[in-house]
């Protein structure tokens, strides 16, 4: 049986967040559907692992329950389409954006993993965002492997390029993600490669999260703080 989305609760928040302040967030696709099954995610393993998009809901009622919210007085900063999965599997998210800017007095950001920027159609959708926030925890193919624990139709490479290509195409702001994690993508050589990789796609901001909620493996454990501005430093202003 494939996985539903609740079309009654789309639309959460806001949450207080680090990077966007008040986020009014918007689930596009049903809970861990997604192209990875990253070891670090606070919503467990995945339960579908897909690069298949799909319609799982439209602009319609996504702009119908975010009206909703405006009308009752809420104060945000941002509409943030992320949630529970990958958002550009909703393949409705170019549509969804459209509606929203036309709709509503509030930036569109969109969260997303990075994995399917290879394919045009997506690209395309979110060069109507006013942020992108993509993220890229990995500097080779064996540390892709090892904590996004992709589908199998990615290969590292692959999603790389396609980052690279959607920022060279993207006007927008663009602040790029990494997850640290202990031991395993932030020691010397990481942090070389990442700053080669940060200097190719070029971002406007980085941020460096770790792990401050449980993950869904065990032995994904947070950086510490001292090791973890260290590793902000060598990544050069942007970090």
């Amino acid at each position: 049986m494939k996985p539903r989305i609740e079309r009654e609760s789309l639309v959460y928040g806001p949450v207080p967040s680090r990077r966007l302040g008040r986020s009014l967030g918007v689930d596009l696709v049903p809970h861990k559907v997604c192209s990875y099954d990253c070891i670090y995610c606070q919503l467990g393993r995945t339960t579908e692992k897909t690069i298949e998009r799909r319609p799982y809901v439209s602009a319609a009622p996504v702009m119908d329950q975010v009206h909703r919210r405006i009308e009752e007085g809420l104060q945000a900063d941002y509409v943030t389409l992320g949630g529970s999965g990958e958002p550009t599997l909703n393949s409705n998210i170019g549509e969804i954006i459209a509606t929203l800017k036309r709709g509503i007095d509030l930036p569109v950001a969109v969260l997303t993993n990075s994995s399917l920027l290879w394919d045009p159609a997506v690209r395309d959708a979110l060069l109507q965002a006013d942020v992108v926030l993509p993220s890229l925890d990995v500097y080779d193919s064996q540390t892709f492997e090892r904590i996004n624990r992709p589908h199998r139709k990615i290969p590292y490479e692959k999603m790389l390029e396609g980052l690279a290509s959607f920022r060279r195409a993207y006007k927008g702001k663009m602040w790029l993600e990494i997850f640290a994690l202990a031991g395993v993508n932030v020691d010397a050589t990481a942090c070389e490669t990442f700053k080669e990789l940060v200097a190719r796609i070029d971002p406007d901001k980085i941020h460096v999260n770790t792990a401050v909620r449980p993950t869904s493996e065990a032995h994904a454990r947070r950086v510490q703080n001292e090791e973890l501005i260290r590793f902000c430093r060598l990544l050069g202003d942007k970090a």
